[in-house]
């Protein structure tokens, strides 16, 4: 059985070289015993340029809106990994919350949502597997596609 981190090059992702920071009084992760509470990431590159921009189901498509929410996903393991040391000590996903930036009479928020609760079933198997919720809303932070905030369980 190959571990996360294994898995992760196995797929051919590569993950940000630059270490996620909270700005403000805001931190990155916030761990509360084997809890981890991960604050809210969008689809960004390493230089912080958001890769999507705009409302899903607007000008950006359901596809598109997807792999926004896979890249984010890929941010959020990003900030795990430089807080864990190594997604090894991910025990499981516990929570998702994301955010859709969505036009008008655009109702697919789950199936933009898939695109992280795929990839944390590739990375994690079973355990990636979580509770979640997939919310629309009219806008988000720098006219970004999705935003998703985590909650992982680990172990020592």
């Amino acid at each position: 059985m190959s571990t996360p981190q294994q898995t992760i090059a196995a797929l051919g992702i590569e993950m940000p070289t630059k270490i996620p920071r909270g700005k403000g009084g805001v931190a990155a992760c916030r761990q509360v015993g084997n809890l981890i509470f991960v604050s809210g990431h969008g689809p960004e590159d390493n230089e912080d340029n958001l890769l999507y921009r705009g409302q899903v189901g607007g000008e950006v498509s359901l596809e598109e809106g997807y792999a926004a929410a896979r890249a984010t996903g890929i941010q959020l393991l990003r900030s795990l990994q430089d807080h864990l040391g190594s997604l090894d000590r991910v025990d499981f996903i516990v929570k998702a919350l994301g955010f859709v930036n969505s036009a008008e009479g655009f109702y697919e928020q789950p199936a933009v949502m898939h695109g992280f609760s795929d990839l944390m079933t590739e990375v994690f198997g079973q355990n990636g597997i979580h509770a979640r919720s997939a919310i629309g809303t009219s806008s988000l932070p720098m006219n970004q596609p999705v935003e998703i905030e985590l909650i992982v369980a680990v172990r020592d």
